[in-house]
């Protein structure tokens, strides 16, 4: 697979794609000591365990055992192929494939590369057709009387699918696209008479794009009353609604910048935000959060703002969104609009600076927003619903584990109904110790944390003595070829180890091919994954700058005494069987006693 595009362009295209940058468009790394650290993308997780070395190019989850190159990154991360990866980053580099004698392969089905080609073909045509032509003014003329500039418009790619009956169907006809599986994309509509007409007519189009920005459905907008208001394009094998962030391909460089994400009921509300100045917002397609959106959320970024309707309805999505993005670690704060509101009609009424500087920048921290939330359920006119709702909001002040902001919040209830500081103080000690206090769950969160890569090593450290020194000699031979020179001459492949035993093998050979030290690139010629798993984890051990001829011949020393020890127990079993077979049970025994000796000395050297 790899050897169809030469070494050497595979080689420039990896060099010029910084390992941290790439995987940093994907999960948001911290810097600790020499590496990076993250939330892992291959499995769920709240405490972050997946390390990338910029150093040696290469990534592993100490967690789920992920590791590789920025290759293999992609290729686990989007499902590509090699190719697709390699043209990804090429592209993002601005480096040339070569365009003869190369299989240009692709993880899609047939099926769907139609789909995504059908979906291009028609973003541009609507797009064209509203900016253009007297087909689209209607369109137009709606998303200009909705306060929209043109720069807006063809920055979002807006459309209009013109109200002319079968357009879209004959376009794409002419296309050379399968009727059937265009109804299947959610392009077009079969009637109960089984006669196909256009899905969107007559609606300003939304397109709809992945995080790569290849738009993957649209959501169409009703100008003339017809229903529904908003109508999506049918789920398919490209497109999830709860999977899918409306603008996360152009919002996730500015939520990176601003380390805050502004996630917005409708996407009319994201675009009108945008061409505010907040580019960092991002919004649900028509339906509630899911779970996967808020961690895929949480993965880039630690502080997300809701900005959801201020009336009732939003109110309570709010709540729900919060509740989520909570649970996945995120910290949650509240963007404040009167009731009559939602963030769109705020910025045609008083403007863009006036929606940062009065709704965005002004957030609320979630146990703000809680205690307007719940008063909805209270009557505070009536004495009794004021002792409910003080209640009510103690227990959620109990699960603070700040005792500053704690104490802020008792404070304003303290203030607001003239209790003491005393009683609500042991109010909140009582409901702490009846649900037991996050605090020590915290503290062993952030030690985790911040130990994630010693934890990890000392746990290694707990291994056999002949297996941590195969490790630590493979470590060397990955970074030094004169060593993995030396191993060769010494002891081949006979390391104890099957998969020690591959990737020793595979390595010789790299090192034959006139291959330079590069963990990276030699994980690439590995196929088996657990090989390269291994090498990537192996490859993150500490080693030392410059190590000593004595120390190798000593891992070389444990490796080959734990394989005589091996084939001693071997040979003795062979006679151990023979002398069963002989009849002569004394025999048998007194093998057996060596036997377990030898054992109890390997087990003592371990």
């Amino acid at each position: 697979m790899a050897n169809q595009v030469p070494d050497e362009v595979i080689e420039e295209v990896r060099k010029a794609n910084d390992i941290v940058d790439v995987i940093g468009e994907y999960v948001q790394l911290k810097k600790q000591g020499r590496n990076y650290f993250g939330l892992c993308p291959f499995h769920g997780e709240k405490t972050p365990s997946f390390s990338v070395t910029q150093e040696k190019q290469i990534f592993h989850c100490f967690g789920c055992g992920k590791g590789g190159n920025v290759v293999t990154f992609l290729m686990e991360m989007e499902s590509y192929s090699f190719y697709e990866a390699l043209k990804h980053l090429a592209d993002r580099s601005g480096v040339q494939l070569p365009e003869e004698g190369i299989r240009k392969e692709t993880s899609l089905s047939t099926e769907s590369q139609s789909i995504l080609s059908a979906y291009e073909w028609l973003a541009k045509l609507y797009h064209h057709l509203l900016r253009h032509t007297k087909d689209g003014k209607e369109g137009y003329t709606y998303l200009k009387e909705r306060g929209l500039h043109d720069d807006t418009i063809d920055t979002f790619q807006l459309g209009f699918a013109p109200n002319i009956t079968d357009f879209t169907t004959e376009f794409l006809e002419k296309k050379g696209f399968h009727q059937q599986l265009m109804v299947k994309a959610g392009l077009l509509s079969q009637k109960d008479d089984n006669s196909v007409s256009d899905r969107f007519s007559g609606r300003v189009i939304f397109p709809i794009r992945n995080h790569l920005g290849k738009t993957i459905a649209f959501n169409g907008r009703a100008i003339n009353g017809q229903g529904p208001k908003y109508l999506h394009s049918a789920e398919s094998e490209l497109f999830r609604k709860g999977k899918t962030l409306f603008n996360f391909d152009l919002a996730k460089k500015h939520i990176r910048k601003e380390n805050e994400a502004v996630l917005f009921e409708g996407s009319m509300d994201v675009i009108s935000a945008y061409q505010a100045g907040v580019k960092n917002g991002i919004a649900t397609l028509g339906t509630s959060l899911t779970d996967s959106q808020a961690k895929l959320l949480k993965r880039y970024v630690d502080t997300v703002i809701l900005c959801y309707d201020g009336d009732r309805a939003g109110m309570d999505a709010t709540y729900k969104a919060a509740q989520l993005l909570q649970n996945v670690g995120a910290y949650v704060k509240i963007a404040r609009l009167s009731e009559d509101m939602d963030p769109d009609s705020f910025i045609r009424q008083y403007g863009g600076e006036a929606f940062i500087d009065q709704v965005i920048k002004p957030s609320t921290t979630f146990m703000g927003f809680y205690m307007r939330y719940v008063k909805k359920d209270f009557n505070l006119s009536l004495e009794g619903d004021r002792i409910k709702y003080v209640e009510t909001v103690l227990r959620q002040v109990a699960v603070i584990d700040s005792p500053v902001e704690r104490e802020y919040y008792l404070k304003e209830l303290s203030n607001e109904y003239n209790i003491s500081m005393d009683t609500l103080t042991e109010e909140i000690h009582q409901y702490r110790q009846k649900s037991g206090s996050r605090e020590d769950k915290r503290e062993k969160y952030s030690n985790t944390n911040k130990k994630a890569e010693p934890s990890f090593h000392s746990r290694k450290r707990l291994l056999p003595a002949f297996q941590n020194a195969e490790r630590q000699l493979i470590s060397y031979m990955l970074q030094n070829s004169y060593i993995a020179e030396k191993v060769q001459e010494e002891i081949g492949a006979a390391f104890n180890l099957d998969v020690h035993k591959i990737i020793a093998t595979h390595l010789y050979a790299f090192y034959e091919e006139g291959h330079t030290a590069d963990p990276g690139l030699f994980m690439e010629r590995l196929d088996d994954e657990k090989a390269r798993q291994v090498v990537a984890e192996i490859s993150m051990l500490p080693v030392k700058d410059d190590i000593s001829d004595r120390e190798v011949n000593d891992y070389i020393r444990t490796i080959l005494s734990e394989s005589g020890d091996r084939m001693s127990i071997k040979a003795l079993k062979e006679q151990q069987r023979l002398a069963e077979q002989q009849n002569d049970p004394l025999k048998a025994a007194q093998i057996a006693m060596q036997i377990i000796e030898i054992q109890k000395q390997l087990k003592n050297t371990n």
